[in-house]
């Protein structure tokens, strides 16, 4: 009887670890966030401490993780995204292609803070050299509140990067049961957990019953179909985000000049429109090679191409169509470190 049970349990257990062999390989890597905040009650979900807890402990409490991927994890940074840096952005994305370049690996998938969340996807959207899914998570609520989203999305993250029908849509997005493209995937709402949307496209897809379900693909180019190429970068150019406004001068354009600024995204208002007064300081900016794009500050739309004729083109401003101003920003860092040409900046926004 004892030989019996030894035996039983021998196969249970043989059986066990075959089927671990056989799920896919998710690594994950942390940088803080919500999603590993903590609060003195589990009614606060304001004013609490982000990026408290490790990312061993946000694995161990979704036990079901393990039905579907074996994962590791990798603590990066512990910050609150409003914190995040470009030596962090060049740090993650080195990693994302290391691990993306063992053919164990099927996926990675990023824990992160909501408020920078879709620059960091979009840098990694236009660096990262591979078709395998990279997922960016995070959450509305921390890890101690009531209803906390976080625990949820995070098994949903690693589903998606496990998920062979997720390859080759460039970086995503997962939160709150809804798929997002990094390049389109915008933070729409301080508060609520159905904040990230994409308002000009559309979401990219749903996790509805546990699957995925992808609606559209994505039509601009990404991750190994870029000209990008970080892996000996250590620092990126200075690009400044200058907001237009009633009663705008060129104040702060002239400010983000003296700082060294290599490029300026005009946060225009309506189709990239730019008060007369800031026009003049962002003309002088382009004398001084600076380069100019013109964005949206409406949060959806194309900023339409200017004609030859038009007063924008004639000094010398590019147009951002249809990213919104903290990712043009991240493209024009990546285009000046290939390029001043104005007319191949022109192209990459265009292209991706």
């Amino acid at each position: 009887m004892k030989k019996t049970l030894l035996a039983a349990a021998l196969a249970l257990s043989m059986a066990g670890s075959a089927f671990a062999a056989n799920l896919p390989n998710v690594a994950i890597l942390a940088t803080g966030g919500t999603i590993a905040g903590t609060a003195s009650s589990s009614t606060q979900v304001t004013g609490y401490k982000a990026g408290d807890l490790a990312i061993q402990t946000l694995i161990d409490a979704v036990p079901a993780i393990k039905d579907f991927a074996n994962v590791s994890g990798e603590q990066i940074v512990k910050i609150s995204s409003n914190n995040m840096t470009d030596d962090v952005l060049l740090k993650l994305a080195k990693r994302c292609n290391e691990l993306l370049a063992d053919p164990k690996v099927s996926g990675v998938v990023i824990t992160h803070g909501t408020d920078t969340l879709e620059e960091t996807a979009y840098f990694l959207n236009l660096t990262v050299k591979s078709k395998k899914p990279v997922v960016l998570v995070g959450s509305m609520r921390p890890a101690t509140a009531i209803s906390a989203d976080g625990p949820m999305n995070l098994l949903n993250a690693v589903k998606l990067a496990a998920d062979p029908n997720a390859q080759d849509r460039g970086v995503l997005i997962a939160l709150n049961d809804q798929i997002n493209s990094a390049r389109e995937g915008t933070k729409t709402n301080t508060t609520n957990v159905d904040t990230f949307q994409a308002p000009t496209l559309g979401l990219l897809g749903y996790v509805a019953g546990g699957k995925n379900y992808f609606l559209r693909d994505t039509t601009m180019k990404h991750t190994h179909e870029t000209e990008f190429d970080v892996s000996k970068l250590d620092k990126l150019p200075r690009v400044d985000i200058v907001y237009s406004h009633a009663n705008d001068d060129s104040v702060l354009v002239d400010a983000a000049v003296a700082a060294g600024a290599k490029g300026i995204i005009s946060a225009g208002s309506g189709n990239g429109s730019i008060h007369k007064d800031t026009e003049v300081g962002l003309a002088n900016a382009v004398k001084k090679g600076v380069v100019v794009v013109r964005s949206s500050r409406t949060g959806s739309g194309i900023v339409t191409p200017a004609a030859p004729d038009d007063k924008y083109a004639k000094a010398g401003f590019l147009d951002g169509y249809s990213l919104n101003p903290q990712k043009a920003r991240l493209l024009l860092q990546l285009a000046l470190t290939k390029t001043s040409d104005p007319k191949k900046i022109q192209e990459m926004f265009m292209k991706y």
